[in-house]
């Protein structure tokens, strides 16, 4: 884990990686082909309390779904990035977008494709049940696996820092 101490209360933008935090990573395909993915409602809370409070969100995902797009609209998502080879190339256009640092941002991903993110926000977090690989780079590993509230965890950590729950 990082050794450095974030500064909670900068953080104005999370991003979140979709399979494995947003869901348990598990890939169900319908007899028609259709993905079929679960998310967990303490998450879906955690986003809609957390933008109403003034937080932007995005999702950056390597693959694409109509299930993605499905969920990140249903909770207002500002951002949905997907396909998406380099983590960090959408990270650097919100930055450059909002004029903000690394360490506005906070991130949670649970795979070695997250780790050049994970390395560059001001917060880095992964689910309970991340490869051992990722625990390496994070600022904190949640109590909870993804798709099982793991980002409402990380969630109410930042509003709680800036004092607002």
């Amino acid at each position: 884990m990082k050794t450095t101490k974030p500064d909670l209360s900068k953080i104005e933008f999370i991003l979140m990686d979709l399979d494995g935090c947003l869901t348990t990573g598990h890939i169900i395909y319908s007899s028609s082909g259709d993905d079929i993915k679960m998310f967990h409602t303490h998450d879906g809370y955690g986003l809609v309390r957390g933008r109403e409070l003034g937080m932007k969100f995005a999702v950056i995902s390597g693959k694409s779904s109509v299930v993605n797009k499905r969920r990140t609209d249903r909770l207002g998502i500002h951002y949905l990035f997907e396909d998406v080879v380099d983590k960090e190339v959408p990270f650097e256009r919100l930055k450059e977008k909002y004029k903000l640092n690394n360490n506005n941002f906070a991130y949670i991903g649970d795979d070695e494709f997250d780790i050049p993110l994970l390395k560059k926000v001001g917060f880095a977090c992964c689910p309970k049940n991340a490869i051992d690989e990722v625990k390496k780079y994070v600022h904190y590993v949640c109590k909870k696996n993804g798709g099982e509230g793991a980002v409402r965890e990380m969630i109410d950590k930042i509003l709680k820092a800036k004092k607002l729950i």
